[in-house]
């Protein structure tokens, strides 16, 4: 190791610029805190100084390491003054608990970024022993000056002003005072007073900084706001105050008056009950009067909890001698919090810093650039000299305060414009390895390095730090960079649906130069790219097919109790269709080897060209519609089968919970159906590239006139096809429900669109079969009840509404609520009689209920669905007076009356499938209740013919690589294989509720063809080979997280 690895690091070298230093009484290179065995996670800490550090800390560590280590970064003896404070998942800030586990404070450590702060301010500064304390309390003040936090006259503002504007750039010059002052900004309206900082400062000179922090400390204390933060609450008549807290008890203020203090000595008691904080009073013996309660209504019990807890450190900090004892656990029960003050009292740090031998250590302030009068040692002159350039983390000179220019300028350190910058996260002189090392584009400072770059002195570009277990490269010991924290998919977890695509990080492939080579070769033409399209589809569509024909097939034929009849219309009528596409699928791959220039075979003749194929297949795909017309029924017969046999149930059920059936069971039985759409649609974009003398287009045409024929033919059965499968669907998601499907009947609403959209009456006699109920949308909505706004998902069918809420079974089911009949309905929007945003008002001719969408266009979309499922029901036959029947759990289900008695065996066996069904939680419905949006039949459909597959590479927010994934989108998710060879995704991407956009340019993805898919804070950017792949990724993505936005008659239209 170097010499910088063989010297301690100080704390003036962790705060910023080396120009200016201090005295500390710490002696560096203390040992870090113990921590508890487990893996470990980042942590970011935001000093005062608005530098960040990473901190490594154990799993289960407890808060108190965190601070430790904090401390011992900063060669911090006086650390108890200090605490830290998070924005938490409520969106309140929050100090972090010194005794519970970080982590379990901290619910998501990458994206929450800890604040080291003052937390408890004394009355008298002289109290405060160390230089470097005191610096850090300026620089609080400082930061509360800046904020308005600290309210004061403008004189006192002026004086605080100039005192920290001599401790930055020293003795008065007017030139450099007033540039200063420019540059950077101290006040809130500092330009009105900017002449009376600059008398001020004329007065300080010959001052030290360390005589500034202590003349600023010295004004600061004597104002009314010094150290207050305020909690605003209500008195008992509805007043509007504030509540703080300080070293002599509450107070309470109006604005920002004081008006009322309560002594610790005379408080008895503080307390809270739900949004109520109390105040008991000690009875006063003057007067003889009883114990005294003051109430206080405060927004949320939360905010009651939160200052209450810092009321109680604050009493034991300054009125105690020590910490406080834990409480013995009690033997039965609890009773109150178990809350205390951890850490040392200020009677005890006072008593240490006293019977402690003083040892003073240099450290710099950042951004002073004035010599303390403070005796140098030699050794504190090299240290100047040997700290560490830390230019991936710092601000760029340009971007920094004028002082820290004038401070390059003057010590010929700044930034030469002869070095590149880093590009895409990479630096130039590559000391950090790309497989481990981390950049983390959000947060400044946030860097994980190679240990190796610790040995390039040389180095031009420094490697920032990652402050592992509290040993940085000071400590002479240089810890592994901590990985981001993703882990490998177990076989036996089931994957979260709302959760990120989590894969191995050491399956991560950097090969750009290898992938730009590769690309380069291939060609460029927009009909190859379309042929590719055909490819990456037919290869996923041939994998769904596989699902019935292979592994359904072999489940069915290992279960004695599964119908022969049922198994063999599904096998006579699927095998053909997979054979043929089988075929089809290596005809294509030949034809596009050949295009690609990569087949041994001597073609002689133009082969870059997809349409002939087409035709030829399309012309076969005619020969195939008797089995196609069948495939209804097959779905049809096989419900019938699962409600007469509880074994063929279960069986259907057991095969939905493997990974190879990645979407729900029934959506494989119309594939074939939807991929006829698929080809139709490929035909289109290539006919429409084509000019009409292209020698591809004929083929193209005619191939696009018979699939189009073939599909219009097999239309109704697919219509009729898709919701049977969504109601199916529907019925295992519900609960307490009997008659929801009804199997092979096709209702008004898809008859309502087809006869409005394509004035075809001879269509009637085909599908036309009354009194089904037809789904039309779900989602999420807020009912208006006497507990007020409660979450319930409701279910649009073409006869009634339905409102349920998640259950608590094995599989999340929901429980139906109530229903209410569409017909002789009416709707009113009622914002303003409710006084709830995006509510509107159903009155039913027994029930009439209220409910708010979560934005304005949710309400649209929910309104105009109700409207036209009352106008459907209205042209019926009158009211249904037979409603979906509901039936309590016990009840035996309708299917089951007039079956066979089961054995014992075969019910256990049942029972025992359904607790399995747990992981059935990756379902639409789901999505939309944790989402809180909702999706239409329409929606599902346009979702039918934008499905998409190919590679692609993925990079996460805070990671340099790209990762090489197969990618399929389908059912509003995108699923990730490692290649397209592989019979189950390793993780899903539900994609309602994202946003897709192409990143900006301050993200520094520096690549061609990326779009971004970000939702709150998970944020993926994904690469595509080229402008049409790039293209047609964002279309699909869109109609998965856009669709529901279209006019719904449009969108009917637009589908056929």
């Amino acid at each position: 190791m170097s010499e910088l690895a063989e010297r301690p690091s100080t704390a003036g070298q962790r705060l910023g610029a080396p120009e200016s230093f201090g005295v500390s009484t710490l002696e560096p290179g203390l040992r870090p805190p113990a921590q508890p065995p487990g893996r470990q996670v980042s942590i970011r800490v935001q000093m005062l100084d608005d530098t960040q550090e990473v901190f490594q800390i154990s799993q289960r560590a407890p808060g108190k390491v965190l601070f430790d280590l904090v401390c011992v970064h900063l060669n911090l003896t006086e650390g108890d003054y200090f605490g830290l404070e998070y924005t938490d998942h409520r969106k309140m800030t929050v100090w972090l608990d010194l005794l519970k586990p970080a982590l379990k404070q901290i619910r998501r450590p990458k994206n929450t970024i800890l604040r080291f702060v003052v937390k408890f301010f004394p009355p008298d500064h002289t109290q405060l022993m160390e230089e470097l304390t005191r610096y850090l309390f300026a620089l609080q003040i400082k930061r509360d000056l800046a904020c308005g936090r600290l309210i004061c006259n403008d004189t006192s503002a002026a004086l605080m002003v100039s005192h920290i504007i001599q401790s930055e750039i020293g003795d008065f010059d007017e030139t450099q005072s007033w540039q200063h002052l420019l540059h950077n900004k101290y006040l809130p309206d500092q330009d009105a007073i900017r002449d009376k900082i600059i008398d001020c400062h004329r007065q300080h000179n010959g001052q030290t900084p360390a005589e500034s922090d202590y003349q600023l400390l010295e004004i600061a204390r004597r104002l009314e706001m010094y150290g207050v933060r305020l909690y605003p609450a209500k008195d008992r008549e509805g007043t509007k105050l504030s509540l703080t807290v300080a070293h002599t008890g509450v107070l309470v203020f109006q604005g920002y008056t004081k008006i009322n203090a309560f002594n610790w000595s005379k408080i008895r008691k503080l307390s809270f009950k739900r949004k109520r904080f109390l105040i008991k009073l000690r009875a006063d013996p003057t007067q003889n009067s009883h114990h005294d309660t003051l109430e206080f209504a405060m927004a949320s019990r939360d905010c009651c909890k939160v200052f209450w807890k810092i009321c109680v450190e604050y009493h034991a900090f300054f009125r105690l001698f020590e910490e406080p004892k834990p409480k013995p656990k009690p033997i039965l029960f609890t009773r109150g919090s178990s809350f205390r003050f951890s850490g040392r009292t200020q009677k005890q740090i006072i008593d240490h810093m006293k019977d402690s031998e003083l040892k003073k250590v240099p450290f710099e302030r950042k951004h002073s650039k004035v010599l303390s009068s403070s005796s140098m040692s030699p050794r504190s002159s090299s240290f100047r000299s040997q700290v560490p350039r830390e230019s991936a983390t710092s601000v760029p000179l340009s971007d920094q305060p004028d002082s820290a220019r004038l401070e390059a300028r003057a010590n010929g350190t700044e930034e030469r414009p002869a070095i590149a910058p880093p590009t895409n996260g990479f630096p130039p002189d590559s000391t950090l390895n790309s497989d481990t090392s981390r950049q983390n584009h959000n947060g400044a400072g946030q860097h994980l390095l190679n240990p190796e770059s610790l040995e390039a002195k040389d180095s031009p570009h420094e490697s920032p730090r990652v402050v592992a277990n509290g040993s940085g490269p000071g400590d002479g010991e240089t810890g592994v960079a901590g990985m981001e924290d993703v882990g490998p998919i177990s076989d036996g977890q089931p994957l979260s649906p709302l959760t990120s695509p989590l894969l191995i990080e050491a399956g991560y492939v950097r090969n750009d130069d290898e992938e730009e080579a590769r690309r380069k070769k291939f060609p460029t033409d927009k009909a190859y790219f379309i042929a590719k399209e055909l490819l990456t589809t037919e290869r996923t569509y041939l994998k769904d097919l596989q699902v019935i024909t292979e592994f359904f097939q072999k489940a069915a034929g290992k279960d004695e109790a599964f119908p022969d009849a049922v198994k063999n219309l599904i096998s006579s009528h699927y095998e053909p269709v997979y054979r043929f596409h089988r075929a089809f699928l290596k005809e294509t791959e030949q034809r596009l080897a050949q295009w690609e220039g990569r087949s041994n075979a001597h073609i002689k003749g133009d082969y870059q060209r997809i349409g002939d194929v087409l035709l030829k297949n399309v012309q076969g795909l005619r020969q195939l519609t008797v089995h196609l017309q069948k495939h209804s029924e097959c779905l049809v017969e096989l419900e019938r089968a699962c409600r007469s046999s509880r074994k063929v149930e279960a069986l259907c059920r057991d095969l939905e919970q493997q990974r190879v059936c990645y979407l729900p069971l029934y959506i494989f039985f119309l594939r074939p159906l939807h991929r006829l759409l698929h080809y139709k649609l490929i035909l289109e974009r290539l006919c429409k590239h084509y000019p009409p003398t292209h020698e591809d287009f004929r083929d193209s045409r005619a191939a696009l006139a018979e699939i189009s024929e073939t599909a219009l033919q097999l239309q109704g059965i697919m219509m009729k096809m898709e919701n049977f499968q969504k109601l199916l669907e529907l019925k295992k998601d519900l609960t307490g429900i009997e008659n929801l499907v009804l199997p092979g009947r096709v209702g008004l609403f898809y008859l309502f669109f087809f006869i409005i959209l394509w004035r075809d009456v001879t269509f009637l006699a085909d599908v036309f079969v009354s009194d089904l109920q037809e789904f039309i949308r779900l989602g999420c909505l807020s009912k208006l009840s006497g507990k007020g706004l409660q979450q319930r998902m409701f279910f649009l069918f073409s006869d009634c509404l339905m409102y349920t809420s998640r259950g608590m079974t094995p599989s999340n089911q929901f429980k139906i609520h109530g229903q209410l009949p569409l017909y002789g309905m009416t709707i009113r929007e009622s914002e303003e009689e409710w006084g709830v945003p995006h509510s509107f008002t159903l009155f039913g001719q027994r029930q009439s209920i209220v409910v708010a969408a979560s934005c304005a266009a949710e309400m649209e979309r929910w309104v105009e669905d109700i409207r036209m499922a009352i106008d459907l029901a209205e042209q019926g036959s009158g009211p249904n007076a037979d409603l979906l029947s509901t039936s309590p759990p016990e009840s035996k289900p309708l299917e089951d009356v007039g079956a066979e008695p089961e054995s014992e065996e075969e019910l256990c066996g049942s029972r025992s499938s359904l607790e399995r069904q747990s992981q059935r939680g990756n379902t639409t419905v789901h999505v939309c209740w944790h989402r809180n949006t909702s999706v239409s039949m329409v929606d599902f459909s346009i979702a039918v013919e934008n499905q998409l597959s190919g590679n692609l590479l993925r990079k996460f927010k805070n990671s340099n690589g790209w990762q090489k994934l197969w990618v399929v989108f389908t059912n509003f998710s995108l699923f990730f294989y490692k290649s397209h060879q592989d019979e189950y995704p390793l993780a899903s991407l539900p994609l309602l509720g994202y946003a897709v956009t192409v990143p900006a340019e301050s993200e520094n993805i520096h690549k061609d063809y990326v779009f971004k898919l970000h939702f709150k804070s998970h944020v993926y950017y994904f690469r595509s080979e080229s402008e049409y792949t790039f293209e047609r990724w964002m279309e699909v993505i869109r109609s998965a997280t856009c669709s529901a936005s279209r006019p719904l008659l449009s969108s009917r239209k637009d589908l056929y």
